[in-house]
């Protein structure tokens, strides 16, 4: 998603104009109103679960702008004197507690807690995305927005569920960049989807993959399937072996 994360600074800061941008990339044409698309929330919402179950009410629709120019302010002011991790952290529940869209604001807060980091130098989201630990369990996600204390403000068990999470995207990412050159994944800076370290972890374990193996492993068509094997070499991961019947794809020796 943020592949250019400069374009959504302005001057190095984090500003309303450029939220509203990003929430309108995030959602572009995937809102039923697609007015909405980079526009604060006039109604009020709920969030449900899966079971069609309210497990958190915004606060009202006009406090939306208020509490986010003050979330804004805080932002590029006293969060630089935290560990921009935690940082991240609290201006992810922030913006989720705010809710400030009709809808796509978990994915616009994770991206925003990414691009705080990217300013604050760690440039994490061109190697990984933590969407993967929030999605697998949503209902440990919830509960732990819903640990805080409206009263207090006690962050501490959100804090502990968002650093547990940043630690193993951090660990799995890790474990994966070994699968192929460490200081060439560096120094290129390479971010892969899941798909794609898919078909890298089977050429890892099986020293090679074909196409016919990578439309099964991926569920996807043979012309999906040369597609991400395509990006692949466009990236210098890997090479095609073989001949025309017989083409398969292995990790390049210098990658």
């Amino acid at each position: 998603m943020l592949n250019d994360m400069d374009k959504y600074l302005e001057e190095g800061k984090i500003t309303e104009k450029m939220i509203l941008k990003l929430h309108h990339d995030i959602t572009y044409s995937t809102l039923e109103d697609t007015y909405m698309e980079g526009q604060y929330r006039t109604i009020p919402v709920h969030v449900v679960n899966e079971e069609g179950e309210t497990v958190f009410t915004p606060p009202l629709a006009y406090l939306a702008r208020r509490d986010m120019n003050e979330l804004i302010e805080w932002i590029n002011g006293d969060s630089k004197e935290l560990n921009p991790v935690m940082a991240a952290g609290i201006i992810h529940y922030e913006f989720v507690r705010i809710h400030p869209f009709v809808d796509g604001n978990g994915r616009t807060a994770r991206a925003l807690a990414a691009l705080l980091l990217y300013l604050r130098e760690f440039d994490t989201e061109r190697f990984f995305t933590m969407d993967e630990y929030y999605d697998y369990d949503r209902p440990a996600y919830y509960r732990a927005l819903n640990s805080v204390d409206e009263e207090t403000k006690d962050l501490t068990g959100w804090l502990e569920y968002f650093l547990e999470g940043f630690l193993i995207s951090i660990s799995q990412i890790k474990d994966r960049i070994l699968l192929f050159s460490p200081s060439e994944a560096l120094k290129r800076r390479v971010k892969l989807s899941e798909k794609q370290m898919k078909i890298i972890e089977f050429i890892h374990l099986n020293g090679q993959v074909n196409n016919l193996e990578v439309q099964e492993l991926l569920k996807i068509s043979r012309q999906g399937a040369y597609k991400y094997l395509r990006a692949l070499m466009d990236l210098d991961l890997v090479e095609k072996k073989g001949g025309s019947r017989s083409t398969y794809y292995v990790l390049k020796s210098d990658s």
